[in-house]
């Protein structure tokens, strides 16, 4: 825990914070995501930050679970190395997660699963045992053993951080009030049982107030945004299919755009979903499709349609551990080559990358526009860390961004021609009016300008031209990325994704302990905007840092891709492939061991 001012544990004047890491550990059907997820919405609505993380069984039967806040009053870039405060349900809890409690943490167990002969007394670490069982079930009454303890670990975790009670009760009641009046009833008696315990005598603490903002601020996941900032961008239709940890979206948008006069489908299976989109993208409108890296493996196919008939849709990644069926339920950044080069044949299409759960709903409004000036597919590669993590923040501006989708059926002119080789592909949507009487054609075959099948090796090289240079000329309007830090230096850290944070606090780290360091976030991966290697050359060390394996020969996905480009030997790659998110000190120590190396 980062302290502003100190008290001592008997004063009743509580110790002030401007952050702290606290972990839930139980299984998945002890409710911790529900206490995370008020934790992390009542930062939304007191001006602090927050930062979650958590971890489920990809098993239908359940099993351990943990969910991780991080709560502060000034920037919160990364899910916390180390916590401050353990909460374990059970005797497994504690086991598998005491080793993540600092020393000289706050260790709260359930004295109904596990007593003080099985705590280890090290590393100063403060041990409170509570009966989290046994109290809620006194509290609630009935047999609600293995029911309501989470609310009493949300109301004794609320008293202990002085947490604003009344808003968390608003926040709370708003969650259940839609069930039976019993549920409410018992969720708030247990939370008020846990908020009157005592711990003990250590001490109560408390947040710096945040600083106030001009906006409305809200928390949310990264799939919440996303889905928010497609419906704004104009999506109104599209299909997919089921699968961790993307479906979610597909939820959302299935309930959602109706209200909007659109709909979307749950298809059959991932080929169908994306030729059902592809579909509904001929016929003029904005529309979306989705999946895991699996699904998208599935989806090549068609996707390579889009690709030669140059279809604009939106297919969104929401990655997780591979290859297979991998590891449905952990972080990897594993399909970025997947997302560029996963068709056979030449298929130009644009990749990029929301770099927080904030930047999901940006990053669907730009890639919506993307898609639609550059008639071709746009694949938003996000991951599970995002998916799931709970940030709070600024409310957008509904008002300034909604796009309300338009159906383009105007008359094109006698010479009109759907793939000219001096311009980008337009479409006429079946029912537009065509002033020459003929509708031109669209077809995966390769094709003349009107859209008709042409085997001449001449019309092929030329239409590969055509599809490619619509990048090359993206790559020239993008804006080069801002440094954070040091401009030139010893060392440039670069990443994408949900990286972003966890890299800023490292390079803040490396400047503190006297290197020269920054800090580049590339949020277009396909195409990289022109250049970057002018930023690389006032470094000495160019380093990537990405959730992939480093792969035959060294180095990560993003970093064989820079180098490819750019032939710039200084790259190289700190990588991980545990399916948990970068700590600090990972990136921090790895930074450094290439440093000293190549020194």
């Amino acid at each position: 825990m980062s302290t502003a001012t100190a008290a001592p544990p008997s004063s009743s004047t509580p110790t002030t914070l401007r952050n702290a890491v606290i972990r839930l550990a139980g299984n998945s059907q002890d409710g911790i995501q529900s206490i995370g997820g008020f934790l992390a919405r009542l930062a939304g609505r007191t001006a602090q930050e927050v930062m979650t993380y958590m971890t489920i069984p990809s098993t239908i039967s359940g099993g351990p679970s943990i969910f991780q806040v991080h709560l502060g009053s000034g920037a919160v870039l990364h899910e916390g190395d180390e916590a401050d405060v353990l909460v374990a349900f059970y005797k497994h809890s504690y086991e598998n997660h005491v080793a993540a409690l600092r020393d000289g943490g706050i260790c709260f167990y359930d004295t109904a699963d596990m007593g003080p002969e099985d705590v280890k007394h090290e590393r100063g670490i403060i041990h409170i045992g509570v009966p989290f069982t046994s109290a809620t079930v006194e509290a609630v009454g009935g047999s609600t053993r293995d029911r309501g303890k989470n609310m009493f670990v949300l109301g004794m975790v609320t008293a202990v951080f002085n947490l604003d009670k009344e808003k968390l009760v608003g926040i709370v009641s708003r969650q259940f009030g839609k069930k039976d009046e019993s549920v409410l009833r018992n969720a708030l008696l247990a939370f008020d049982a846990g908020f009157a315990y005592q711990v003990g005598d250590i001490e109560k603490f408390a947040f710096v107030p945040g600083e106030a903002t001009s906006g409305h601020r809200i928390s949310a996941d990264g799939n919440q945004m996303l889905t928010l900032g497609l419906i704004a961008a104009g999506v109104r239709y599209g299909a997919a299919y089921p699968i961790t940890p993307w479906s979610s979206i597909l939820e959302t948008l299935r309930l959602e755009l109706p209200k909007y006069g659109g709909i979307y489908v749950q298809a059959e299976d991932e080929l169908a979903a994306v030729s059902m989109t592809i579909g509904a993208a001929f016929a003029g409108h904005l529309a979306i499709t989705g999946s895991s890296g699996p699904g998208l493996s599935l989806k090549m196919e068609a996707l390579g349609y889009a690709s030669m008939a140059e279809i604009p849709l939106i297919c969104v990644n929401v990655q997780r551990g591979g290859p297979s069926t991998g590891l449905p339920t952990s972080v990897e950044q594993s399909d970025l080559m997947q997302a560029i080069y996963g068709s056979h044949g030449d298929t130009p299409r644009i990749v990029v990358a929301p770099q927080d759960v904030e930047d999901c709903f940006y990053i669907a409004l730009e890639a919506c526009k993307l898609a639609k000036k550059y008639s071709c597919p746009v694949i938003i590669l996000s991951d599970q860390a995002l998916s799931s993590r709970i940030e709070a923040f600024e409310e957008p501006d509904l008002d300034k961004h909604w796009v309300e989708p338009e159906l383009d059926l105007s008359t094109r002119p006698a010479d009109f021609k759907p793939y000219p080789l001096d311009a980008i592909t337009r479409h006429a949507p079946p029912g537009s009016k065509m002033a020459g009487g003929k509708f031109p054609v669209s077809t995966g075959l390769e094709h003349d300008e009107m859209g008709h099948p042409s085997g001449s090796p001449k019309m092929h090289t030329l239409m590969t031209a055509k599809r490619r240079n619509k990048l090359v000329q993206l790559a020239k309007e993008l804006p080069l990325p801002e440094i954070h830090g040091d401009q030139t230096g010893d060392v440039l850290v670069i990443g994408w994704g949900s990286t972003y944070g966890p890299i800023k606090e490292s390079v803040d780290r490396l400047r503190l302990e006297g290197h020269k360091a920054g800090a580049l976030h590339l949020r277009h991966l396909h195409p990289m905007p022109d250049g970057l290697d002018g930023l690389f050359k006032k470094f000495k060390h160019v380093v990537c840092v990405e959730m992939n394996d480093s792969g035959l020969y060294g180095y990560g996905q993003l970093a064989t891709l820079l180098r490819a480009s750019l032939a710039d030997p200084r790259i190289q790659s700190v990588c991980k492939t545990d399916g948990l998110a970068f700590r600090i000190r990972e990136i921090v120590t790895g930074v450094e061991k290439i440093m000293a190396g190549a020194e």
